[in-house]
């Protein structure tokens, strides 16, 4: 993944955040990119980021599928408006719903690939599917309703 991701476009006053901020030297970081109609995260847990000794705690598999769907609503929109990601005024999303579908024990020794995919844009409202797989078993699947951020807020 060379390319710049979703994450790096955020204005600095928004890239805090603990899933998915390039600017908190604790949170984790992530960085999502198209791979054709689908976005593509992929992220490698720490030791500390377990439930029971070999596998990733669940908490953490829903903060990745969160921070990965409103990294996409934010692309997705930008891609609907004909906009490049760099171009004012930002636009960020935030989480209004999170459903997370627990499927099968993720082991914490293996790269973890998130892919998300729109479902549907209305408004300032876009719902994300994403499906997160470790050794290319489905772990967990989440699906995320998003609300467009105004932009006082981050001010």
């Amino acid at each position: 993944m060379g390319e710049k991701a979703f994450q790096d476009y955020y204005p600095d006053d928004l890239s805090r955040c603990y899933g998915c901020g390039r600017l908190n030297p604790e949170g984790l970081q992530i960085k999502s990119v198209w791979d054709g109609e689908e976005s593509l995260c992929r992220f490698r847990p720490r030791p500390y980021h377990t439930a029971m000794p070999g596998y990733v705690y669940g908490g953490l598999l829903a903060s990745l599928i969160d921070c990965h769907a409103t990294g996409t609503a934010a692309a997705a929109k930008y891609r609907a408006e004909g906009r490049a990601m760099d171009t004012l005024p930002p636009l960020r999303f935030v989480t209004a719903s999170l459903h997370v579908d627990y499927l099968a024990p993720t082991p914490i020794d293996a790269e973890l690939e998130l892919r998300g995919r729109v479902r549907e844009i209305k408004g300032r409202k876009i719902t994300v599917a994403v499906e997160l797989t470790a050794n290319g078993n489905l772990c967990a699947k989440g699906e995320v309703v998003t609300v467009q951020m105004p932009e006082a807020w981050g001010k």
